[in-house]
């Protein structure tokens, strides 16, 4: 497992910033890599999304695997297609705080390689993950806000198959869990 974060300081109500975060439609105005998105069925958790790729013609459906208003929301993609592995799969979170003047807004990507050499590959391409999470933020912010301050960085690579919960253990308390997203321990 491969996690990368990013947080930085939105001069914008959390309501203003959430209103931009949790809409599938403004990815591609804020989140980097994103071309297109639109939303395939539902709202809110459970929502299905299809996600396309800037640069390529790539695509990847996208379920919204945690969603609490205006605080958290996540989303897991998963491989599809011959050849994908059932294991390989990314998720994305956006974590919002309301802070005296603002909001402090927090971009988690957590991405499970299908095996040892896409581990790899990923491994070496986690700065430009942490670069596009930063020019996210800074997108974000001229969206929603008016100034940003960086507040956090954090990388981390880990080992064998484990779980959200252990990669973002201490994101917020009141989370729920949902589906296998693994989240429970965020209730702490």
């Amino acid at each position: 497992m491969i996690l990368v974060e990013r947080s930085a300081y939105v001069r914008a109500s959390i309501e203003a910033v959430w209103d931009v975060v949790q809409r599938a439609e403004q990815l591609p105005s804020w989140l980097a890599g994103v071309r297109q998105a639109e939303v395939l069925s539902g709202e809110g958790y459970g929502r299905r999304q299809r996600v396309y790729a800037s640069g390529r013609g790539a695509s990847h459906e996208a379920e919204v695997i945690v969603y609490q208003p205006p605080t958290l929301i996540g989303w897991r993609e998963r491989a599809k297609g011959a050849g994908a592995r059932a294991e390989a799969r990314t998720e994305v979170y956006v974590q919002l705080s309301e802070e005296p003047e603002g909001t402090s807004a927090r971009l988690i990507v957590v991405r499970w390689p299908a095996g040892k050499v896409s581990g790899a590959l990923l491994r070496l391409g986690m700065r430009k993950v942490g670069a596009d999470l930063e020019g996210s933020l800074a997108r974000l912010t001229s969206l929603a806000g008016t100034e940003l301050a960086p507040v956090g960085v954090g990388v981390g690579a880990g080992v064998g198959a484990g779980s959200t919960a252990d990669a973002m253990a201490g994101l917020g308390a009141g989370a729920q869990e949902h589906g296998d997203a693994g989240l429970g321990l965020l209730a702490r």
